[in-house]
């Protein structure tokens, strides 16, 4: 399993690379890649992501284990950004393997869902007319509604 917190750009093929190393029983891989996305009414200058070492860690690998028990996953990674990124710069990385696409598809979806709520991250976004702290949207909390089952 891969989880990283990193300031540098991550390549999705390397990484998707690095989860096969050694497994001839993967037969699905799915990954998601996040982007920055500018702002509607305001155009984004950059955003800024700050977290706690230690504690985002544990809190991913929580999120992993999580899945690990819903789906037959072979391996998966977690590769979130921090620092200063800027419109379209990759901020997430989610990949899964299994043997199976339909495994594979929930749990990076899962897992999504959950980074996006439950992860430790704090983001600032600045903009011509200033900066604010991003808060929870309701869509997001929602969408973890469909995992309670």
């Amino acid at each position: 399993m891969i989880i990283r917190i990193q300031n540098e750009d991550f390549d999705i093929a390397g990484v998707n690379r690095e989860l096969l190393a050694g497994h001839s029983d993967v037969g699905a891989i799915a990954s998601f890649i996040g982007l920055v996305r500018d702002l509607e009414d305001d155009p984004l200058q950059h955003m800024m992501l700050e977290h706690y070492p230690g504690m985002t860690e544990k809190a991913l690998q929580g999120i992993a284990e999580k899945a690990r028990e819903r789906w037959k996953i072979i391996d998966l990674a977690i590769i979130h950004r921090v620092g200063e990124l800027r419109p379209s710069d990759q901020i997430v990385l989610v990949s899964v393997l299994s043997a199976h696409r339909a495994d594979a598809f929930d749990a990076c979806e899962f897992i999504m869902d959950y980074l996006k709520t439950d992860a430790p991250f704090w983001k600032k976004e600045v903009s011509g007319q200033g900066s604010k702290w991003v808060k929870s949207r309701k869509s997001d909390i929602f969408a973890l509604k469909k995992w309670d089952n």
